[in-house]
């Protein structure tokens, strides 16, 4: 475990491969952390890979460095963290990758700041969200998935979330991969970084501000305003969906018209943890990546 200071965090990371090795930065989701990636560095590794992977802001050994900084999980944030550890690192173009919000703070500095990568892997395809829709009404299906997104919005949720953090963690992994058989050990393995001092604070706003329900931080207000315009993707990418994740009822080809550079999508027999449940696919990705970069 290595940690600096990047930004407004003092970020916890793991490190593999060699100093001078092409660089990846592969960012986890929630409710999950850096050990999403335990099967898919060892093969990155061996293809020549630097592989760095972060525990995102409110999970695991990463803090702020000030007391005085908002507590926001909005998507901006989750980018300008990610930039500003590419930054702290002195990673020269990293391909960048991930998932859930690893994979929305991956899409954001791929869409922002297309001159400091060298290409994207995106599970769920174009990540970014769209506030102003999320305002309103989805399908029933799409609602019924994200019930805990509801939840979050009350102070009922937030309770719930500190009381129980590892039991409704637990329940979602199991409702997202309905066919991954995880074991105790795997999920033990994770739950501890949902020990964060900030754990609570920053996921209930990272949901509340993603449904327009909770204003952001001030510090990210230009940005939000460029994602709001809905940039698009000019760096290589690969997306990816998993063919079971219940989180993306439909999943997320059709949004093929939002990268301008070569991009390929790909279905995964795979639930929402794809790293995880099918790491030989998401390593794969990134290597073609690599390949066109």
């Amino acid at each position: 475990m290595k940690s600096v200071d990047a930004g407004v965090l003092s970020v916890a990371y793991l490190e593999d491969g060699p100093a001078g090795g092409w660089p990846v930065v592969l960012s986890h989701g929630f409710p999950y952390d850096a050990h999403a990636y335990d099967e898919v560095v060892p093969v990155l590794v061996a293809r020549g890979a630097r592989v760095v992977r972060p525990y995102l802001r409110g999970f695991g050994p990463t803090r702020f460095r000030s007391g005085a900084t908002v507590r926001s999980g909005q998507q901006a944030a989750l980018g300008s963290d990610l930039l500003a550890l590419i930054d702290a690192l002195g990673l020269d173009r990293p391909i960048v990758a991930g998932y859930d919000w690893g994979g929305l703070a991956s899409c954001v500095v791929a869409a922002l700041w297309p001159e400091r990568v060298a290409g994207l892997v995106s599970l769920a395809g174009y990540d970014i969200i769209d506030i102003e829709r999320q305002r309103h009404a989805f399908d029933p299906a799409v609602e019924h998935a994200v019930w805990y997104q509801h939840l979050f919005q009350t102070e009922r949720g937030r309770e719930v979330l500190a009381a129980h953090r590892a039991g409704l963690c637990r329940m979602l992994w199991r409702q997202w991969s309905p066919e991954w058989a995880f074991d105790e050990a795997t999920f033990a393995r994770t739950a501890p970084s949902f020990g964060n001092p900030d754990f609570v604070d920053v996921v209930v706003h990272a949901y509340r501000h993603a449904l327009g329900r909770a204003a952001g931080d001030p510090a990210y207000e230009d940005l939000e305003a460029r994602l709001a315009a809905r940039p698009k993707i000019t760096v290589p990418a690969v997306t990816l969906d998993g063919a079971t994740d219940t989180l993306k009822p439909g999943g997320t080809a059709g949004h093929a018209s939002m990268f301008s550079a070569r991009h390929e999508h790909r279905l995964v027999a795979a639930g929402h943890n794809l790293p995880q449940e099918a790491p030989a696919a998401f390593a794969e990705a990134v290597a073609t990546v690599r390949q066109w970069s």
